[in-house]
């Protein structure tokens, strides 16, 4: 294998890391600005070779029986668990600023993705169905699709990635991974996991969207997955709707988080912290609008405030909780939020502006507004950055209706100590997934998606298998027999009228 290299624009293919033809860009680290490494663009001729070399790949792949694709993905996992990860993870934060504990953890809990799937797989391969005709074996068996395409996000580039790629493989298919700009680096890196996998059924190529659109288009692939923003996702769904591709899209939020009047206020006020800052809230499960009852609103704020200013705000690779946005646009649609929300009445009770300590780099910091309002632009897009939008409800009712009034629907999350209001919320929320008292948790074996405009599809649980396969209906009569119903049918069958008879 060709040794990775970060000052070489590199993509990889049957299994080595190789050139790639075109120019490059330098990527910067959003905590110093300074350069980290350099990646390039597929080109249209590198993108047709490597789809010929996965198809031909995924046709061998294809014919393994489910016990040996089972092994071959335990071996992945075998070789997450084994590799020294720090590496991957260092780049990773340099790449987008994350933390380097949320980072290590996060290519650490990849493996479990693959156990899963390569169980998952193995145990269900159809159905056999009660015959509706004596003497017939009917039943339904999975077919792979083919080739996937997989295009990932910045902010959990390489576990989401997984998440699809194992569910995809355990399906009998080859994937290519279309790795988010921002953190190419690390998702190449990462590429050496599968060297227990047929050479050639994994391939990385790193670009823009013109390269995204050219894998959706291409005929040489025939499912996609796709992570990040409303936009892209609307443009990702089209295109595969276009090209009548099967396609998995989790395409962000504005999750609501109640705190209820029942709310415990001290793990209230922590579990809002991590729901809503967790990797400089740059998460599409971030708790982004709150709706706090009015009885103990006052007391919420009081201790969300103050668990918000123990955090660090610093490089990723330093001792800090909160780090960089991955960009300085990033950091302006925040401003610009924080802003709007400012000028029609919110106010900051933390941060709201860029830290003094941090003059270089994409910091902000870590920001509660209280006193917001339905016509702040905070509540209706997905900020994607470390602020809490707070508004104060009457009580659970008003909460619940609220927090529905969205174009989003990916996660919702309620802190209270009644059982009512817990079913009640369960029940009641629109959301893909609905956390009580313990947001942002995610389980292999359950389905993780949204619903309105938060997706389509889920990844994860069986749900997340199916994805990437097609049924195919087989009726097996084993014992050959002339069928009564067949062709041509007896004269008795025919209506009769005025002497003539009708079928």
């Amino acid at each position: 294998m060709t040794s990775f290299n970060l000052s070489q624009p590199v993509h990889f293919v049957k299994g080595a890391f190789r050139p790639l033809s075109g120019g490059s860009q330098d990527v910067i680290d959003p905590a110093t600005l300074e350069k980290v490494g350099v990646i390039g663009e597929a080109s249209p001729a590198e993108i047709e070779a490597a789809l010929d070399i996965v198809t031909a790949a995924q046709r061998s792949w294809a014919r393994l029986d489910a016990k040996s694709r089972s092994t071959l993905l335990h071996r992945v996992a075998n070789r997450i668990e084994a590799t020294d990860m720090r590496v991957c993870a260092e780049i990773m934060s340099r790449e987008m600023g994350k933390p380097y504990p949320e980072a290590i953890g996060e290519v650490a809990n990849c493996a479990g993705a693959f156990r899963y799937f390569a169980e998952l797989a193995r145990d269900d391969g159809g159905k056999v169905a009660g015959t509706t005709q004596a003497g017939s074996f009917q039943h339904a068996r999975y077919a792979p699709l083919g080739v996937s395409v997989h295009i990932m996000p910045f902010n959990f580039p390489i576990l989401l990635m997984c998440w699809t790629v194992a569910a995809s493989l355990a399906s009998g298919n080859g994937c290519v991974i279309k790795p988010a700009q921002a953190t190419t680096l690390s998702t190449l890196l990462f590429m050496e996991v599968f060297a227990d996998l047929p050479a050639g059924l994994i391939a990385c190529l790193p670009g823009g969207v013109e390269v995204a659109q050219a894998l959706i288009h291409s005929k040489k692939t025939h499912a996609i997955a796709f992570t990040g923003s409303v936009a892209a996702g609307k443009a990702v769904a089209i295109a595969a709707a276009a090209e009548m591709k099967p396609a998995v899209i989790e395409a962000g939020g504005s999750d609501p988080m109640i705190i209820s009047a029942h709310a415990p206020l001290d793990v209230a006020a922590a579990g809002a912290v991590t729901a809503a800052f967790h990797m400089t809230g740059q998460v599409c499960t971030s708790a982004e609008r709150f709706y706090v009852v009015d009885a103990i609103h006052d007391a919420f704020v009081e201790k969300f405030a103050e668990e918000t200013r123990r955090l660090r705000v610093g490089n990723g690779l330093g001792k800090h909780e909160i780090g960089p946005l991955v960009s300085k646009a990033a950091r302006d649609k925040v401003i610009r939020l924080v802003e709007d929300a400012k000028a029609k009445g919110a106010v900051a009770i933390t941060g709201g502006r860029i830290p003094e300590n941090q003059p270089v780099g994409w910091f902000y910091e870590p920001t509660i507004l209280t006193g917001c309002t339905p016509d702040m632009d905070i509540l209706k897009e997905e900020c994607f950055g470390p602020v809490a939008a707070i508004c104060r409800v009457a009580d659970f009712e008003e909460a619940i209706d609220r927090a529905n009034d969205s174009e989003f629907g990916l996660g919702a999350s309620i802190f209270t100590t009644s059982l009512e209001e817990a079913m009640e919320a369960a029940e009641r929320l629109e959301a893909g997934m609905v956390w009580v008292n313990n947001p942002l948790i995610d389980n292999d074996a359950l389905p993780f998606g949204g619903w309105k405009k938060s997706g389509i599809g889920r990844e994860l649980s069986r749900l997340g298998l199916d994805t990437f396969r097609r049924s195919k209906m087989v009726i097996i009569d084993h014992k050959p027999e002339r069928q009564g119903w067949w062709y041509p049918y007896p004269d008795d069958w025919f209506y009769e009228t005025g002497g003539r008879k009708h079928a």
